[in-house]
């Protein structure tokens, strides 16, 4: 079975922004430039934001993070984030989810310039995907392409599962996969927790993406032998992290896979850089 390792994919996506980052430097007289806002003291959220920011550095992105207490009102959120609209230093604006309860995430994503959404949550960039325009894409389902890419695994003619039917992942990837293209061209099925026959679903891809965020949740007997599995899941159980597929299981006689941690984790973070480098010549061009 083939390891999709998303680390050593990512760091290999990384260096080469790095050398791409110094050119534009030489080019433009400043590197591109990130601005990361946290509310709250999320554990996981704080995890996540620094793994970005040590990301950032060592590709040569200017990363600024934003730490604002949890009783921050809606109005003063809003305003910073106005403010980082209107900073030409700023290319891209990354707001850290879920945000503390009492304040409308909706309202502030939507508030984002959607020439700075590099996350590409904004309906902007949601509606041109849906159309096949170019804008920003959502950064887990579009580091899992470019990690089939590298990989050489196209989707092409093929039948693809999408087990989740979530605005960060599972909908824009069923998306990804539906456009033109060696990575896409694909016969998309969307499975969720309501499914009827899911099982069987699953059992006819020959792509299986699961992001439905239950512990082991895609059995052996699920999947296809020769069938490629991408597993979105991270869950934090007694015997650790796992992910939503039965890893040491399916890999038998799976034919590819990736692993958690290490495999699509990495590739969200890289995509998100390679976004921020794209809002950077999109602001200089």
């Amino acid at each position: 079975m083939i390891v999709l390792n998303g680390k050593e994919t990512a760091l290999a996506v990384r260096e080469e922004l790095r050398v791409e980052i110094e050119g534009l430097k030489e080019k433009f007289g400043r590197a591109p430039g990130l601005a990361v806002i946290l509310v709250g003291e999320d554990p996981a959220s704080k995890v996540y934001v620094r793994n970005k920011e040590i990301a950032c550095e060592k590709a040569g992105i200017v990363s600024t993070a934003y730490k604002i207490d949890a009783g921050v009102s809606q109005d003063e959120l809003e305003d910073l984030i106005l403010k980082l609209n209107n900073d030409d230093s700023v290319d891209g604006i990354l707001l850290q989810l879920p945000l503390p309860k009492g304040l409308d995430s909706q309202k502030c994503l939507e508030l984002i310039d959607p020439g700075k959404d590099v996350d590409g949550f904004h309906p902007v960039n949601v509606g041109k995907l849906m159309l096949g325009l170019p804008g920003f894409r959502s950064c887990t389902p579009a580091g899992i392409i470019t990690l089939l890419e590298r990989y050489n695994l196209p989707t092409s003619g093929k039948k693809a599962v999408v087990i989740g039917r979530s605005n960060i992942v599972g909908k824009p990837l069923a998306m990804m996969l539906m456009q033109y293209g060696d990575f896409a061209n694909a016969t998309v099925t969307v499975c969720h927790s309501r499914t009827a026959g899911l099982a069987e679903e699953v059992k006819g891809a020959d792509f299986v993406f699961a992001a439905i965020g239950i512990p082991k949740f895609v059995k052996k007997e699920m999947v296809k032998d020769g069938a490629v599995v991408v597993d979105v899941g991270i869950n934090r159980t007694d015997e650790g992290l796992v992910g939503d597929c039965d890893y040491e299981a399916i890999k038998e006689t799976a034919k590819a896979m990736t692993p958690v941690p290490g495999g699509v984790g990495p590739m969200t973070i890289a995509q998100l850089l390679a976004n921020t480098v794209e809002a950077f010549k999109n602001h200089n061009s």
